[in-house]
């Protein structure tokens, strides 16, 4: 039933019970449940599992308690569950080699392996890999002494960028124009990890481009824009996002066939044609100069979080054939289609994140939903959990996120914000403005 302002309670997604393929999901957060609903409205797939899951993966699919950091334990499962893909989430799994097991088992994985996977995992393996095929980045330098501190900051203007090579859960850099800061976390990283890296900064405006990726071709996702910032007009310390939305208007077709020919392509032809080629999502995050001049800022080896909410509702074509085409090489026969829709999605964070967040807090209005026409609205939980009393309850900084998808932006935030409105958890924040620039223009 719906009500005046379009809103259905108790959501549930259906399950599809078509004969189709098992498919094992890694990882818990929002990510892996955008992952879980698309999968499960695919027609060539039967189960969705999902290791280790969290609430909502455990209404599309079935969720095992074996940990992403588990590489064994998760071969064994994906054995056990005799498994026709796995679709591996975050990096770290696969920075430890989790494609490199479950090939070896025959078993298709899209992720890459861990050569590939080093591209997120080092930070200045990638910009070497960028410098020596031309891709336009940021100048940058590799500080291994506390003593060269001073004069590497010389070297550039502020602000100054600082990143440790270390896998950080996208809280490894540090952009300041303070000298004193840059200076403290260059030193950090220094005698925590033995060198850093000290990067030019570049200024426009920033979008992500998520590219399905084999070695017989490619298919990029909608361009998408992150929120970076805890608060209102991008203030505030870093997280791990706190919104997106797609298409990001940024992104214009001339910026997309630069973002093509300059970066995609090249990265393409040398990942393909490795002894091991690369079979995953390439995440190319961008900046995007006034002149339409687009430089990537970072690579990650996975689906964005929050990105993949508002890029896999997008995706119209059968998501279990598109991703089982990538992970076993195929893709260039695929058919990737995609819906002329908008979405928007708005994280709603835990008190005291992203510092150490609160948890164990009842949510409650996290089951409402809009489908008015071509408008719909629902969450994505990502830290949260069914409780012992049968009630959601917090688990973890970013608790969920609302996504709206409509013909347009506005409609999509609009539905967004309508459907976090009707949360409640106590301590909770979200920011008001997903999607400021886009709406601007």
């Amino acid at each position: 039933m719906i009500s005046d302002q379009g809103i259905i309670y108790r959501v549930k997604h259906k399950r599809n019970c078509m004969a189709g393929m098992d498919v094992l999901i890694v990882g818990g957060g929002g990510r892996e449940h955008a992952l879980a609903i698309g999968l499960s409205q695919s027609e060539s797939v039967s189960t969705v599992h999902a290791s280790p899951g969290n609430a909502g993966t455990s209404m599309v699919g079935l969720n095992h308690g074996i940990s992403s950091t588990d590489i064994d334990g998760l071969v064994s499962l994906a054995v056990d569950l005799d498994v026709a893909l796995v679709v591996v989430g975050p990096e770290s799994p696969l920075v430890e080699g989790l494609a490199d097991r479950l090939r070896a088992k025959e078993i298709p994985c899209f992720g890459p392996h861990s050569e590939g996977a080093k591209l997120e995992g080092s930070k200045l393996h990638a910009k070497r890999v960028m410098k020596s095929l031309g891709i336009p980045t940021g100048d940058f330098i590799v500080v291994y002494d506390e003593g060269d501190v001073q004069s590497s900051l010389d070297s550039f203007k502020p602000p100054w960028v600082v990143k440790r090579d270390v896998l950080a859960g996208g809280k490894g850099v540090t952009v300041t124009s303070k000298r004193e800061d840059a200076e403290e976390a260059l030193c950090e990283a220094v005698e925590s990890d033995g060198f850093a890296l000290l990067e030019q900064h570049l200024s426009g405006e920033e979008a992500s481009v998520l590219v399905v990726m084999d070695e017989s071709g490619y298919v990029l996702l909608p361009a998408s824009q992150d929120h970076k910032r805890v608060d209102d007009g991008d203030r505030g310390p870093n997280t791990g996002g706190m919104g997106a939305y797609a298409p990001a208007p940024v992104a214009t077709p001339a910026v997309m066939r630069r973002v093509t020919e300059e970066i995609v392509e090249p990265m393409h032809h040398h990942l393909g044609n490795g002894d091991t080629p690369y079979r995953g999502c390439l995440y190319v995050g961008l900046m995007i100069d006034r002149d339409g001049s687009p430089s990537v800022v970072e690579f990650n080896v996975r689906l964005g979080d929050p990105e993949a909410q508002v890029t896999i509702p997008l995706i119209a074509s059968d998501l279990g054939l598109t991703l089982l085409a990538a992970a076993e090489g195929s893709l260039a026969r695929a058919e990737v289609e995609f819906h002329d829709l908008n979405a928007a999605t708005v994280v709603l964070a835990s008190e005291g994140y992203p510092g150490t967040p609160a948890t164990d807090r009842p949510v409650s209005g996290w089951d409402a939903c809009i489908e008015e026409g071509q408008v719909r609205a629902f969450t994505h939980l990502a830290g949260a959990v069914i409780g012992e009393d049968g009630n959601l309850h917090s688990s973890g900084g970013r608790v969920l996120s609302a996504t709206g998808i409509a013909p347009t932006l506005g409609e999509a935030v609009e539905s967004s914000y309508q459907i976090i409105g009707s949360i409640e958890l106590e301590g909770s924040h979200y920011r008001s403005d997903i999607g400021f620039r886009a709406l601007s223009r």
